[in-house]
């Protein structure tokens, strides 16, 4: 019996070996993440992570600027595929948003949508824009609609993709969220295979997570502090009921939606549609949660259109 005892605890030495994972050095990620043009900003005591790229310096006129927020878990490279495409006739700026990537922890703590969108005006301006199109996925895209009702002024146009804000299982108006004590785990042991395997759903065809695109979401999720800050943010997000606020958006609004979105599915579009007077739908056949990434193509089609109408 007790050799039955010794071999079990070998076992789980094994397993918490192999799922051992601690914060990696933010030097590091940096030198691979932060890349030219990547720079960073303090705002609101927070060193900013972002990027900010356009047409060349010879153009005479003014760019209209473009301000990417990715989604929850992921970071401003989401975009890179759009942003090198679009930066030859517009100013485009990603940041990574408070909480995530190598901006990472807020020190105050705050992640509460009140404080996000103050932050969001706070670096808007420190960038010198005064307006902009906001283009969001997911928690982004909420974080964008929210802009459009909080700071009108500073929306020009709105594209949301699968953006987030009606209630859903676990998510109900009013109240904060259960969150499993599973995840606290997550802070301490994290395979990346267990990683890969939450994040698969998110794509129509699960074989874009490559190797080169699961390395990266792995590395900034283990960026520092970046674990307990998600932890923060799904503790203190209250869903407040979005009908009174989208109806008072008057920004030309484009909604791109995956068809095969296993996470927030199209059907949710009509929600939008019926209460955004300004808002126009483009279906996406055969992707998922993040066209920008599964297919960067077809989901720009309809963005340049609209940008351009």
């Amino acid at each position: 019996m007790l050799w039955l005892v010794g071999v079990c605890a070998f076992l789980l030495c094994v397993i918490l070996i192999w799922a051992w994972a601690p914060d990696k050095n933010r030097a590091d990620l940096e030198k691979i993440y932060a890349t030219a043009p990547s720079a960073f900003i303090e705002v609101l005591n927070m060193r900013v992570h972002y990027r900010d790229v356009g047409p060349p310096a010879s153009i005479k006129r003014k760019p209209q600027t473009l301000i990417f927020l990715h989604g929850f878990g992921s970071s401003l490279q989401t975009w890179d595929a759009w942003v090198a495409a679009l930066a030859q006739d517009y100013r485009v700026v990603s940041l990574d948003l408070p909480g995530f990537g190598l901006t990472g922890a807020n020190p105050s703590a705050n992640y509460s949508d009140a404080f996000v969108l103050q932050f969001l005006g706070a670096f808007a301006d420190q960038l010198g824009i005064q307006s902009a199109v906001w283009i969001g996925n997911s928690m982004g895209g909420r974080y964008a609609w929210e802009m459009a009702v909080a700071q009108p002024q500073r929306v020009d146009k709105l594209v949301l993709i699968s953006p987030d804000g009606f209630a859903s299982k676990g998510f109900q108006y009013g109240q904060k969220p259960s969150i499993s004590p599973l995840l606290h785990v997550m802070r301490f042991f994290l395979p990346q295979a267990i990683l890969e395997m939450n994040l698969k759903p998110a794509y129509a065809n699960p074989a874009i997570m490559d190797e080169t695109l699961a390395q990266r979401y792995y590395d900034l999720m283990l960026a520092p502090g970046v674990r307990a800050s998600l932890l923060e943010i799904m503790r203190q997000h209250v869903l407040q009921d979005p009908r009174p606020l989208l109806g008072q958006i008057q920004a030309p609004t484009l909604l791109l939606w995956g068809e095969h979105d296993g996470f927030i599915p199209i059907r949710n579009a009509q929600d939008y549609l019926q209460l955004m007077p300004k808002a126009k739908l483009v279906p996406l056949p055969n992707i998922g949660h993040i066209p920008q990434e599964e297919q960067p193509q077809e989901g720009l089609k309809a963005l340049w259109q609209f940008l351009k109408s």
